[in-house]
């Protein structure tokens, strides 16, 4: 199993396309992506997308990885609109550890689930 950290660790290669509330386009931006030796880079993508899609106040998720992009459709009522920006550029604002909080508790049910 990808440890969340590892997850996290996606972040500083994921910038924002487009972004109206409601609805956000991600795109990575750098072809060198963590991997270790039992999963490869395209396992830790699609762990990251299935772990996004199943949070709370994801309505959907569709990821494209020829074109390394994702769009996500959320609920601005759960995830603030500044989550994005700020948990992607590393910033410990309220709105970004909301976001982390609610991807963490996604992993962990997802971990729990698989044991």
């Amino acid at each position: 199993m990808v440890g969340f950290e590892t997850l996290l660790a996606l972040l500083p290669k994921v910038r924002v396309v487009h972004h109206i509330p409601g609805r956000i386009r991600l795109k990575l931006v750098d072809l060198e992506l963590p991997s270790s030796p039992r999963l490869p880079a395209r396992g830790v993508l699609h762990k990251a997308s299935e772990i996004a899609a199943r949070a709370p106040g994801v309505r959907s998720l569709r990821l494209n990885p020829l074109a390394r992009s994702c769009a996500v459709e959320y609920d601005p009522l759960v995830i603030p609109e500044q989550a994005w920006a700020d948990l992607l550029a590393g910033q410990r604002s309220p709105a970004a550890r909301i976001l982390e909080g609610i991807l963490l508790d996604s992993y962990r049910e997802i971990v729990d689930a698989q044991l």
